[in-house]
């Protein structure tokens, strides 16, 4: 280990700040980090400004572990400012990495979100129809706050990313690996994904047997059964298209993997590769009847872009709904 301690920043762009909790949830290895690195940027913890860091020279911090999608100019910025202050970029969890639930945003742009939220809302009083603007003048000055985009990005769509640390959050055995391979300078070569090459249904102790199910189960519906695997049950389950690193601790709980560990690696993108998993064990027996109905088969998914681009919306290949 070098005699001078490394230089760590945190930062939380446009996510729930569950990743923010996960770097405390190392535990008592939280002070092996603070032995190896002094933490010089992390807003959500101490009192510094954006200017402090501006200030500081280029590629003076060794690693950022930046969390959150990119939806607002200040995010940009920030990744922008991060990037061109840090050495290392890490994208820190789901929303980083492929946009994450911030990403479903991408249905609708920043009008149809303000109408909903704003004006249209049977919570809402709103008399005035007063929206978010990006400054209004008061009468101490001119007050300014970031601009809404109209798109959800992940972060590697707009600064370049050395590695990723996928989950939502990143499991904590995850990220004490990333931090021990930073510190002791074993990190993989630029691009890579810091967690295992293999399914989250490799990690699964559950029996799979049967390889076709009839009928979509939502998750309040049944009570699955313990051992038996969850897709087999009718329940999609996300495992077989989903990297591991978790140790499947969803599915442990008795509840399905969604997703957030981000694609297999060798996938082109996460959601198709679901897509075609479901599709090559559903409904085979029901296709051999003259009166199969695909349509009535595909009805079963209530909820297609929230069942199958959960976490990957924004960095999938169809990225957004596009708006004429």
């Amino acid at each position: 280990m070098p005699n001078e301690k490394l230089k760590f920043a945190f930062y939380w762009a446009a996510s729930c700040g569950g990743c923010e909790i996960a770097v405390l949830d190392v535990n008592e290895a939280i002070l092996d980090v603070v032995a190896a690195a002094d933490i010089v940027f992390w807003p959500v913890a101490m009192d510094i400004k954006y200017k402090d860091v501006e200030a500081m020279a280029d590629k003076s911090i060794d690693v950022c572990f930046f969390n959150g999608a990119i939806r607002t100019s200040e995010n940009e910025h920030l990744a922008k400012l991060m990037r061109q202050k840090s050495k290392v970029l890490v994208a820190f969890g789901s929303c980083a990495h492929e946009g994450g639930v911030p990403g479903l945003a991408n249905v609708s742009n920043r009008n149809e979100i303000f109408e909903t939220v704003y004006l249209k809302s049977c919570s809402t009083n709103n008399p005035g129809k007063i929206v978010p603007q990006t400054s209004v003048g008061v009468k101490e000055g001119t007050l300014s706050i970031p601009r809404l985009y109209d798109t959800v990005k992940p972060l590697n769509q707009v600064v370049d990313v050395d590695y990723y640390l996928p989950g939502c959050p990143p499991p904590a055995k995850r990220v004490a690996f990333a931090i021990g391979a930073i510190v002791k300078g074993e990190l993989p070569p630029k691009g890579s994904v810091l967690a295992p090459e293999r399914s989250v249904c490799d990690e699964c102790p559950r029996k799979r047997e049967e390889k076709k199910i009839a009928k979509i189960n939502r998750v309040y519906e049944i009570v699955p059964e313990p051992e038996k695997c969850l897709l087999e049950q009718g329940i999609i389950c996300y495992g077989p298209a989903t990297r591991g690193g978790c140790d499947a601790q969803c599915i442990d709980a008795n509840m399905p993997c969604t997703g957030c560990g981000g694609p297999c690696p060798n996938a082109i993108e996460q959601g198709s590769a679901m897509i075609s998993a479901l599709a090559s064990i559903m409904g085979i027996d029901s296709e051999k009847e003259t009166s199969f109905d695909p349509k009535k088969l595909m009805d079963q998914v209530k909820d297609p872009i929230g069942t199958f681009y959960k976490y990957s919306l924004a960095g999938s290949i169809l990225q957004r709904k596009v708006k004429k």
